[in-house]
């Protein structure tokens, strides 16, 4: 068998890094991981922990002004947001120094080195560092975790503005007044949400016909009512021009439907998706296979280099966290131990954190509609969960999709309070197997907010009653109340 220096060498130390270099250190291979920047990756830094928590600050100002829905008294927030910036930054340090700090890996026993890595062969890894000095080390197996980083577009005009994205956004103090963002994606929605809460006055352009693609129309819809009527303006099916500086700030051209006019705002925020970060890491010289969409993985997230894998968003598969970190447990048990694991792609669950929150599990219902799969819709408001009610969040709808008779759940979308929390409940249930009619018959707690997924459940029952199967019941037992009513047949209950 051939020796190298390590059995075990990841590239990259975000999400899918740390958890493949924790999985690597743990099957007791000599480890090493390799960052060109900190530990953390995204998520920790630019990502999932300042966007929530700037979101936190925003949704704090909302009810400051709304409280007397809450039988409070209504007040404008005093928000001084270079200490809300102060307050995001310590918490991406206090997430860095209790998980990500190069210390936590090295006492695992994992060697960790800073610098730019580039492939020399496949075994081979060229680190740079920014002192310039070099250093050549290889490993019997190896997982690009590299992820990926803001996708720009062109547009004419947008190199001579002064513009954010996801990498800047949370590096400066300087409040937007008027913020114009082009994208209608997670990124995009969330980061107008948290804004205009607290005071920005927020545009966003979205190249499509409506925001959150991904997701079910129907919850979407709700999302959208509550962005447009808290003030924040959505242009939908908007064709970009030309962007300029002007002496606000910036000028942006645009035509739609044909109509041309031009929107102006002191910041732009660019959230157009992001890219994998493939430049640099000379895959070529391993023969590695990719794209401009990622590097070309199989179901164990293996390239087409046997002892090389791709974890995380450098795939282009998924930009998650969860999955980055779902892949990382994949692809080093499969290259380590040789377990035949592969991606569970039928049960990702992803959760726009905005006001209501936006989630989905499995299949979609247009995609069921398309494969001609028979399935019922199971619809529950949050009108009818009574933490809602309690808490004034009764903006929601839980929507299921289930075959008839057996209530296996083959997809689940849900606009609403905790949404992401809900959407959990939803995912262990398909994974395992589990049916509405299982969830139905298990116990919540009341008033908590999962019984609203129970209740949800709940109408796989009604909706397999039947008028004449109540009257046999009636006539059987010789009962003598009224039949229901089944003529609608979209009723809760």
């Amino acid at each position: 068998m051939a020796q190298f220096e390590y059995d075990s060498l990841v590239v990259g130390g975000g999400a899918a890094g740390l958890t493949a270099s924790g999985i690597s250190a743990n099957f007791g291979c000599k480890t090493l991981m390799i960052e060109v920047h900190r530990l953390g990756g995204d998520c920790t830094w630019t990502g999932c922990i300042p966007s929530k928590t700037l979101l936190k600050a925003g949704h704090i100002a909302r009810n400051i002004r709304k409280a007397s829905e809450f039988g409070l008294s209504d007040t404008e927030p005093q928000i001084d947001f270079k200490k809300v910036i102060r307050h995001v930054h310590s918490v991406r340090e206090e997430v860095y120094e209790d998980a990500d700090r190069p210390e936590i890996y090295e006492e695992m026993g994992i060697d960790v080195e800073f610098g730019k890595a580039s492939f020399l062969d496949k075994h081979t890894i060229l680190i740079e560092k920014e002192d310039g000095k070099k250093r050549e080390v290889t490993a019997r197996y190896i997982f690009i975790a590299t992820g990926s980083s803001p996708s720009v577009p062109a547009i004419p005009g947008l190199d001579e503005v002064d513009f954010l994205t996801s990498e800047s956004l949370f590096e400066t103090d300087h409040f937007p007044q008027k913020l114009i963002i082009i994208g209608g994606g997670p990124i995009g929605v969330e980061m107008a949400q948290a804004f205009s809460d607290l005071g920005s006055e927020v545009t966003i352009l979205e190249a499509q016909d409506r925001i959150l693609q991904k997701d079910d129309p129907e919850v979407t819809d709700i999302l959208e009512k509550v962005m447009i009527r808290d003030g924040i303006k959505i242009m939908r099916s908007v064709d970009i021009k030309e962007v300029a500086r002007n002496k606000d700030g910036v000028g942006i051209k645009i035509s739609v439907e044909g109509k041309e006019q031009e929107i102006e705002g002191d910041r732009l925020f660019i959230a157009t998706g992001r890219q994998p970060n493939v430049e640099s890491l000379g895959l070529d010289k391993a023969g590695i296979q990719y794209s401009e969409k990622g590097i070309q993985i199989n179901e164990s997230c293996r390239t087409n280099i046997s002892n090389i894998y791709a974890i995380g968003d450098v795939t282009g598969a998924y930009q998650f966290t969860h999955m980055s970190e779902h892949m990382a447990k994949i692809a080093t048990t499969k290259a380590l131990v040789k377990l035949p694991m592969k991606i569970d792609r039928k049960h990702v669950p992803w959760v726009t954190y905005t006001t209501p929150q936006v989630a989905h599990l499995g299949a979609r219902e247009e995609d069921l509609k398309a494969s001609g799969k028979k399935f019922e819709v199971y619809r529950f408001p949050y009108t009818k969960i009574d933490r809602a009610l309690a808490e004034n969040e009764t903006e929601g709808l839980i929507k299921i999709f289930a075959t008839k008779w057996t209530g296996k759940i083959l997809g689940v979308s849900i606009a609403g309070k905790h949404a992401g929390e809900l959407i959990s409940e939803f995912a262990m249930a398909m994974k395992n197997g589990i049916s509405l009619r299982n969830m139905a018959d298990t116990i919540h707690p009341y008033p908590a907010w999962a019984l609203g997924a129970r209740r949800a459940a709940d109408q796989w029952y009604i909706k397999n009653q039947s008028e004449w199967s109540v009257k046999l019941i009636r006539n059987i037992f010789g009962y003598s109340g009224d039949i229901p009513d089944y003529s609608d047949p979209d009723r809760v209950v």
